[in-house]
C-alpha cells in the first residue's frame, strides 16, 4: 500500500459523453467571491455565501470555503457540486494517507492532489457544466519554519503560488492595490484588521456583482472567514465578525 487514495478511484468517464450542450439544458448552479490574502498571524481565506443559477440566486448559505484536514484549505469558484465532490475526495485521501503511512502528505503532494483532480476533471470543464477555479491554502507540517502558502489554479490543473494573496474577479485588483499602497498593507495586518477587510472586500464586491451577497452586518450576516496558522485552522464566528466589524466603525 502506497498510501495514494486517488489510484484506487475508477477513472472518470466523461469523455463518453457528447460535447454539444442540450439547447433546454438548465443554467449551472455558480459560486463566486472568493480569495486569500496573508496576514500578520497566518492567511485568511474568505468568501460570500450566495450561489446562482443563471441570472436566479440559488442560494445564500452555500459555503465556499472547505477545510480539507488540520492544516489545509479550499475556497471554490464555479460549480458547488464538482468542487465539494473534489473537496470530499482530498479529505478522504489526505486522511487515508495519514492513517495508511502513519504521517499527514507533505504541501507539496496535496498541492499536486489538487491540480490532479482537475485535470481529470477536464473532459466536464470542456463540456462547460463542470468548471472550477479553486484556492488552496496550506502549510507544511513538518517544518517548523514554514507559513501558511496560498495557491490558485486554473481550470486545467495548472497551479500557481501566490506571493500575499489570491481571488476571483476584481477583488484581486483591490488586494493589488492595498498591497502596494495600503496603511498597513494586508500583509502587515492583526487579525481583527484582516477580518474586517474581508467583510468590506464582499461587500465591496456585492455592489457590482449580483452573484455576490449574503453579507449584511447591520441584518447580523457574515461572510464564512477562517484563519490558516502553524496552529491549524480556525473559523472565525459571527460574533468575532461582528465585533471587529463594531470597533472598526466606531
Amino acid at each position: 500500500m502506497n498510501g495514494d487514495f486517488l489510484a484506487l478511484l475508477p477513472k472518470p468517464n466523461f469523455a463518453q459523453l457528447g460535447t454539444t450542450a442540450c439547447p433546454e439544458s438548465p443554467e449551472f448552479i455558480q459560486a463566486t467571491t472568493v480569495f486569500a490574502f496573508q496576514c500578520k498571524d497566518g492567511a485568511i481565506i474568505a468568501g460570500d455565501h450566495r450561489a446562482t443559477a443563471g441570472n436566479l440566486i440559488f442560494s445564500d448559505k452555500t459555503e465556499k470555503i472547505l477545510e480539507l484536514d488540520a492544516h489545509s484549505l479550499m475556497a471554490i469558484a464555479g460549480v458547488p457540486a464538482t468542487a465539494f465532490e473534489m473537496a470530499r475526495t482530498l479529505q478522504t485521501s489526505f486522511e487515508f494517507y495519514r492513517r495508511s503511512q502513519l504521517q499527514s502528505m507533505s504541501l507539496k503532494a496535496k498541492i499536486r492532489a489538487l491540480s490532479r483532480l482537475l485535470r481529470d476533471n477536464l473532459p466536464a470543464t470542456l463540456q462547460g457544466f463542470g468548471v472550477v477555479q479553486p484556492i488552496f491554502a496550506g502549510v507544511e507540517v513538518d517544518d517548523p519554519n514554514a507559513k501558511p502558502a496560498i495557491f490558485f489554479y486554473d481550470p486545467l490543473g495548472a497551479q500557481f503560488e501566490a506571493a500575499t494573496y489570491a481571488g476571483s474577479g476584481s477583488i484581486k485588483s483591490v488586494l493589488h492595490f492595498l498591497e502596494r499602497w495600503g496603511k498597513p498593507p494586508p500583509g502587515e495586518m492583526s487579525v481583527d484588521q484582516a477580518i474586517t477587510l474581508a467583510t468590506r472586500l464582499l461587500m465591496t464586491a456585492a455592489e457590482f456583482d449580483a452573484a455576490t451577497g449574503g453579507v449584511h452586518p447591520d441584518r447580523r450576516l457574515f461572510a464564512t472567514i477562517k484563519l490558516l496558522s502553524r496552529e491549524g485552522v480556525r473559523s472565525i464566528p459571527m460574533e468575532e465578525q461582528e465585533r471587529c466589524w463594531k470597533e472598526a466603525s466606531a
